[in-house]
């Protein structure tokens, strides 16, 4: 944070810094050695696609597990824009790693709910967390839990969480759950029952997860308790951006990089104006998602008021940006872009499943209305 800047308020720069760009430069050359389009796509036939090697590196290796967590609590010390860079590299391989879950949402809560215990393992990657909520679960919502969720009893936690992210290589879980009194809590459980679900994204496995008695660690409780659990809402939208950025910087440059070396009638296919046009259009909506993907990633970073309304606008943005990415990868790559050997299929399935993780963009646009207080549109009353 530059002398300029007052806490909580954003950054007059949001270019990427020296040490930004030498991270990117890191994890782009670890990933790519580690974790090869070859291998993504052939671990997503088998029965693990998670790619535990990478994310090993990614801990002991780079040390990127633990960016946002500070240093006393065995972190890096460094920030949210820092892990937005880690992101963007993710997604722009497609990497099948628990970062966003672990790193991110559930970083993020034990941040919040105070907890020191599970942060320096959770920091080094050497245990995954994952925040047990509905994957498509947006902020500003009701707490999680209770009647159709978890309860939290004398005999411990029982209910059902469905597709969560991340759940099937976490070690530990984050559960939001009411007690039998409707007071909210955040519990630490492990034990739960496992259930792998099909998942749209290959790369990005989900899990229905159920909970007979187990038992629980209490994290926090009542109103720090929801600030735990919308905190973690609100920084994994604001931060999700920078992952579908990274979706859309592959295909933009991967599609460049094929029209201009296929020929048809004895010309490059980019030299045709149709193309041209479209990958023009492509290229300036790629380059504002990356002016929304920073600016939320920084409102977060330095914990600004306006952190809720970013990425509610990132994410109301960047969903139709990357899914319209990939599809013009795949269509404008031809018939090689539909083979099942072309990871453009990844991309896609990736941008789909993100656009409706932690909320759709109607959502998030309906949320907007209330953050900034749109009024409703009024109807004309017929005569």
């Amino acid at each position: 944070m530059s002398g300029a800047e007052k806490p909580g308020e954003a950054s007059a720069d949001l270019q990427y810094s020296e040490v930004e760009q030498e991270l990117r430069a890191n994890v782009r050359a670890l990933v790519a050695a580690r974790s090869p389009q070859s291998s993504v796509l052939a671990r997503t036939e088998s029965a693990e696609p998670v790619d535990t090697g990478l994310w090993r590196a990614l801990g002991t290796e780079l040390g990127v597990t633990g960016l946002a967590v500070p240093e006393r609590w065995g972190g890096a010390g460094a920030g949210w824009r820092e892990t937005a860079v880690v992101l963007e590299e993710l997604g722009r391989a497609a990497a099948a790693v628990p970062y966003l879950g672990s790193c991110v949402l559930a970083t993020t809560a034990l941040l919040a709910a105070g907890d020191t215990g599970l942060l320096p393992a959770v920091a080094s990657g050497e245990l995954v967390a994952a925040l047990a909520v509905p994957f498509a679960t947006a902020p500003g919502g009701p707490f999680p839990g209770g009647p159709g969720g978890v309860v939290a009893g004398p005999d411990g936690l029982r209910g059902s969480v469905g597709r969560v992210a991340d759940a099937r290589t976490a070690e530990v879980l984050l559960v939001p759950a009411l007690t039998a009194g409707g007071s909210p809590g955040l519990w630490a459980v492990r034990g739960a029952t496992v259930a792998p679900v099909v998942s749209l994204d290959m790369t990005r496995p989900l899990a229905d997860l159920r909970f007979d008695g187990v038992q629980g660690q209490l994290l926090a409780e009542g109103p720090q308790a929801v600030q735990a659990v919308q905190a973690a809402l609100t920084t994994g939208a604001a931060l999700l951006a920078s992952e579908q950025l990274g979706v859309a910087e592959w295909a933009l440059e991967t599609t460049l990089g094929y029209v201009k070396t296929r020929h048809q009638f004895g010309r490059p296919v980019g030299s045709f104006q149709a193309v041209k046009h479209r990958l023009a259009d492509l290229w300036v909506a790629v380059t504002q998602l990356r002016a929304v993907a920073r600016y939320a990633a920084d409102t977060v970073a330095v914990g600004s008021p306006d952190a809720p309304v970013a990425a509610s606008v990132a994410q109301a943005f960047a969903s139709q940006v990357a899914v319209t990415a990939a599809e013009e990868a795949v269509q404008l790559h031809g018939g090689i872009g539909f083979t099942w050997e072309h990871p453009a299929h990844l991309y896609l399935k990736r941008a789909k499943s993100a656009s409706i993780a932690l909320g759709t963009a109607d959502r998030h646009r309906s949320l907007l209305a209330g953050l900034v207080d749109l009024p409703f549109p009024v109807q004309e009353q017929q005569a």
